[in-house]
């Protein structure tokens, strides 16, 4: 990664104005005094892992930059901001306003009963990978070793992962 510390935040929603949830979720953030330095683009994504039928996701990443608070206190940040713009969690893999994943946190590993860095299924989720690798496609997963671009590259191409083209 870079000199300065650097940490990701997968963002998706599947409910209701869902680019305007991603725009409130960027002014969440920088409102919590969270410097946001880079986006990756938006991309649609059909739901993964669901046993229901659900809306098509938009999916994006973005990097925050120091300074950031500790690992716990930025996921405590991030649930905030998804309570305040609706998020209710109701199930697993639920349809949703908004979610908020800490992707990675520089290369620190963290195993907490609240929080796992990096994300433990970061490795298997295209959506979460294709709008990473725009960003850091060289930086190496945490615990496999392996880059960002090369974990995209395995992951199966279903479910669908493709950019945004808004109408």
């Amino acid at each position: 990664m870079t000199n300065a510390p650097r940490a990701y935040v997968g963002m998706g929603s599947n409910l209701g104005d869902r680019a305007g949830n991603l725009l409130l979720a960027l002014r969440g953030m920088t409102a919590a005094g969270l410097s946001v330095a880079r986006l990756s683009n938006v991309y649609e994504t059909e739901p993964a892992g669901v046993s229901e039928e659900q809306p098509a996701f938009l999916n994006m990443v973005a990097e925050l930059r120091a300074p950031l608070p500790e690992p716990e206190d930025l996921l405590r940040l991030l649930l905030d901001i998804e309570g305040a713009l609706g998020r209710r969690r109701t199930r697993p893999l639920a349809p949703r306003t908004l979610d908020l994943d800490l992707l990675l946190y520089e290369s620190e590993t963290v195993e907490t009963d609240a929080l796992t860095l990096p994300h433990p299924r970061l490795h298997q989720r295209r959506f979460a990978l294709a709008p990473l690798a725009e960003l850091i496609p060289e930086a190496r997963h945490p615990t496999l070793k392996t880059t960002i671009a090369q974990l995209l590259a395995a992951t199966p191409e279903r479910p669908y992962v493709r950019l945004w083209e808004p109408t």
